[in-house]
């Protein structure tokens, strides 16, 4: 579902680059040409996504222990750079217009094109959005942002259109195009942020970390918990803790609440793919490891 997703992407981007690029030379809309443009970056970030998607779905090997699920974090990461860049270079055109006026011609043309870019932009939209629902994939999730800022970019240059055909205001052109310029740079700032705590090893989120804490303390004979630590790596959810019970207790009755509480963890999310390592502590040895090597202790009660 996920490469089916980045190559139905990738099609959709191709069409819009052939007719938004002719049409936005031909009638030397800024607005038209600045979206075609971005529809070719749609298209170089889709065609990256598939690699993306398709590597990091490999399972984990010798060289690689933890699998490549973080290529997701760098595709994020990349695609948000690349949206950053697009929306600068569209908003140098749209200054470059307004220092250096030009009417637009063939307006019918450039009409019925940004049509057909919010017909086929949004069914996509909808696609990826149901992927990204399914999936829980980061790649597919930027996916559907970038192409609703597309979205909404060409709604935006849609009624700029209609604004200059029953008006003659083509100064609306430029303006509008800066007005793109900066709402791209912004939605891309949510990608790069999440692809860079994603690669920093970031924790989950607080109500998922909360959920295991629960499932920790209110497990019959665990007397304790320590060294909580969590992280993600697109959709595997890595959780590793110790756990301390009764010094009497046997190992094999401590194994089987250890096993209890991690299905207690993977019913938090069943659609994520868990990762959990328990260690068991016939008393907590937090405090005196924590002296000794000055690590993150994440003590429980």
């Amino acid at each position: 579902m996920q490469k089916r997703a980045t190559i139905v992407s990738s099609s959709v981007a191709t069409v819009l680059v052939i007719v938004k690029l002719i049409v936005g030379i031909v009638s030397g809309s800024v607005a038209v040409l600045a979206s075609a443009i971005d529809s070719g970056l749609d298209l170089a970030v889709s065609l990256f996504n598939y690699f993306a998607v398709t590597n990091a779905e490999k399972p984990a090997s010798e060289k690689f222990n933890y699998g490549l699920g973080k290529v997701e974090a760098i595709a994020a990461v990349i695609e948000g750079v690349v949206i950053t860049m697009s929306g600068l270079f569209i908003g140098y055109k749209a200054v470059m217009k307004i220092i250096h006026p030009e009417p637009i011609t063939h307006l019918d043309a450039s009409i019925g094109v940004m049509i057909l870019s919010i017909v086929m932009t949004g069914a996509l939209v909808a696609y990826l959005n149901h992927v990204a629902k399914v999936t829980q994939n980061m790649v597919i999730k930027s996916d559907a942002l970038h192409y609703k800022t597309d979205l909404l970019s060409n709604g935006a240059i849609l009624v700029s259109l209609a604004v200059i055909y029953f008006t003659d205001f083509f100064m609306v052109d430029a303006i509008l195009g800066i007005l793109i310029a900066v709402y791209i740079i912004y939605s891309a700032y949510e990608l790069i942020h999440e692809g860079i705590l994603m690669l920093l090893d970031v924790a989950l989120e607080e109500e998922i970390v909360e959920k295991i804490k629960e499932a920790i303390v209110n497990e019959p004979g665990v007397t304790d918990y320590h060294w909580l630590k969590t992280r993600k790596a697109g959709n595997d959810y890595f959780v590793d803790v110790h756990l301390v019970f009764n010094p009497e207790m046997s190992l094999l009755e401590a194994h089987r609440i250890g096993d209890n509480v991690e299905e207690k963890i993977k019913a938090i999310d069943p659609k994520a793919d868990w990762l959990i390592n328990i260690h068991l502590d016939p008393y907590d040895d937090s405090v005196i490891n924590e002296e000794e090597s000055g690590q993150f202790a994440g003590s429980g009660r």
